[in-house]
């Protein structure tokens, strides 16, 4: 039987290396008696060097080349002349059925094909010849590396796939799954599948040879859909694959909300609100889009917390994505079934800090709301509250903060009973608040209340492999969103965005596609279309195609003065605050949300 197959794969690579397989077909041709003025015209406009010529009856004659033709010119010989006077005769002809092994070792570049009458049916050449023994080379690659293409499909795959043996120890178990489990390869090969992965019945199957399609399965904490497929050998099973077909039921969702989508475009273009909040509050880790190590350790780490009641600190540059972790934590959490509400700590005037976390009752203050109104903790009673920048906090705010997380009870402005709460809470920040307690800006038993479980989330240039799917997912939605046609990057685009720096992260990154997809006319965004600051070392040959830019009038450069001016004024008075915002704008005499609108305008981050 193997003697017969290496009989059938020789007889297969025979065939892929017969001349007609890699020859020039019905080539171009010159006839005898036509002038050498004229064959040189020829070749020019077809762009070629080398010509064969035929009689009247089609019948092969010889080659004629551009090196025969220069040195007709160089010697002298008269274009008028029948171009047959430099003729090469000499030249093997050879079969359709011939092997390009058997021929290329002929001393020319150009070969002629013809067929039994002598009749010329093809020209091979050269680069012909290597075309043949490149796909030879790769068949015989193919064939004898069918182990490692396997493994890389393996390797490959988006869903988590484990193979086991007939006694459920673990033979083969890809990269994705091990991201999501959260353990080597090389410690999950040879161990039983149960000392692995949690609630498997993947060694049942193989004892069973029953497959399961589509059945739950709970992996740290969550539930996910797998498949449990049997491998069948000579009539008894041998092993098991298993694979994860979606990493949480959350996928699912995903594909109903679609589906809902589509049918909603049908009748009308406007979404209701309902549907955007549904689609708000089943957000979860396995819409936060990213394979790279970085973020599926954080995700790890993020499956983990939400499993308890802890507080979570979320540490990370502005546009990292804190919030989407936090909205993931509270989904997966045990107040999942309660409200998530956010807060941001440095969007709110001091003065309005302490009703807006705690509430007021009625006649708290003059114009205050008659009946009161519950703050934001209250609001969040068993749920989360999340407070987003809460190194903006006041240090008065601080100390009733921590009361809060020590009693568990809040108290309205103006108020004399105190509620008990049931409140997750997350905090984030995108400055160092080690530092800040350090230089006594932020409460040192505040912060260790608050650290309890430490997310630093990983900016985007620290995780260059997500960059090229966060750019295929938002090109698609914003392009949807739009209602135009798909755009797509070159190559050199691609590569622009990965080597950028993103000091913005994720909302950087998400604004310059949408630009991109609003601003360019045709379906493909090119080197040239991107903002100057990313296109590195070719930024400048880009620049001097593009014409001079009128010099600004008199007016403009002043407001361009005043508007430096003013940016040097705000980082020397952040300097002088040691980056603390609130003491920045007492020291400009303007309020602190005035300096957040101005910070935001000047870029400073």
């Amino acid at each position: 039987m193997l003697q017969e197959r290496r009989i059938i794969l020789g007889e297969r690579f025979a065939e892929v290396l017969q001349v007609k397989n890699w020859m020039t077909p019905s080539p171009y041709y010159v006839l005898e008696g036509e002038l050498i003025r004229e064959v040189a015209q020829k070749m020019e406009i077809l762009r070629v060097d080398c010509l064969p010529m035929l009689d009247r009856y089609h019948q092969f004659l010889g080659m004629i080349t551009i090196r025969k033709l220069l040195n007709s010119y160089v010697n002298g010989i008269n274009g008028e002349q029948m171009a047959s006077s430099i003729l090469l005769r000499n030249i093997t002809k050879i079969s359709q059925n011939d092997s390009i092994l058997q021929v290329y070792s002929l001393p020319f570049d150009h070969l002629p094909v013809v067929d039994d009458r002598g009749i010329l049916v093809g020209v091979l050449t050269r680069r012909d010849i290597l075309d043949g023994f490149s796909k030879y080379l790769y068949q015989l690659e193919q064939k004898q590396n069918s182990a490692e293409a396997l493994e890389a499909i393996l390797e490959s795959a988006y869903e988590g796939i484990a193979v086991v043996d007939e006694n459920g120890i673990l033979q083969e178990f890809n990269e994705a799954y091990c991201r999501f489990i959260g353990i080597k390869r090389e410690e999950a090969i040879g161990r039983h599948v149960t000392e692995v992965i949690e609630n498997t019945q993947l060694h049942l199957t193989v004892k069973t040879g029953i497959p399961a399609r589509g059945v739950l399965q709970t992996i740290h904490g969550e539930d996910m859909v797998v498949h449990r497929i049997p491998i069948w050998r000579e009539g008894r099973v041998v092993g098991a694959i298993g694979m994860l077909i979606f990493e949480g039921v959350t996928e699912v969702y995903k594909i109903y909300e679609k589906l809902l989508e589509n049918n909603h475009q049908k009748q009308s273009n406007k979404e209701l609100l309902t549907l955007k909040q549904e689609k708000d509050s089943r957000l979860t880790l396995d819409q936060i889009i990213g394979t790279s190590e970085e973020i599926s350790h954080v995700k790890r780490m993020a499956r983990r917390a939400a499993r308890t009641a802890a507080t979570v600190l979320i540490m990370g540059e502005s546009g990292t994505g804190k919030e989407m972790f936090a909205k993931s934590i509270h989904n997966l959490s045990p107040f999942s079934k309660g409200p998530f509400i956010s807060v941001n700590c440095g969007a709110i005037p001091d003065n309005l800090f302490e009703s807006e976390l705690f509430g007021f009752d009625d006649g708290a203050f003059t114009g205050a709301k008659k009946g009161g109104k519950p703050g934001k903790f209250e609001l969040a009673n068993n749920g989360t509250i999340f407070l987003d920048e809460i190194g903006e906090l006041p240090l008065i705010m601080q100390t009733k903060l921590l009361r809060v997380l020590q009693e568990k009870e809040v108290e309205r402005v103006g108020g004399i009973k105190k509620y008990s709460i049931n409140v997750r809470i997350i905090g984030a920040t995108n400055r160092d608040l080690k530092e800040m307690v350090d230089k006594d800006q932020f409460r040192e038993d505040l912060y260790y209340r608050l650290n309890i479980i430490q997310l630093v989330l990983p900016p985007l240039r620290e995780r260059k492999k997500d960059i090229p799917i966060l750019i295929a997912h938002y090109m698609k939605e914003i392009c949807d969103r739009y209602q135009i046609k798909v755009k797509s990057l070159t190559q050199a685009a691609v590569t622009a965005f990965i080597d950028y720096s993103w000091r913005g992260n994720i909302r950087e990154l998400v604004n310059t596609i949408e630009r991109l997809v609003t601003l360019v006319d045709g379906q493909v965004i090119d080197l040239e279309h991107l903002p100057f600051p990313m296109k590195g070392p070719g930024a400048k040959k880009i620049e001097q195609r593009i014409p001079q830019i009128v010099a600004p009038t008199l007016i403009q450069e002043a407001k361009m003065e005043g508007s430096r001016k003013e940016k040097e004024m705000i980082l020397k008075a952040l300097k002088n605050a040691g980056g603390n915002k609130s003491k920045a704008a007492e020291i400009l005499g303007i309020h602190r949300t005035t300096l957040y609108q101005k910070l935001k305008r000047h870029e400073i981050y």
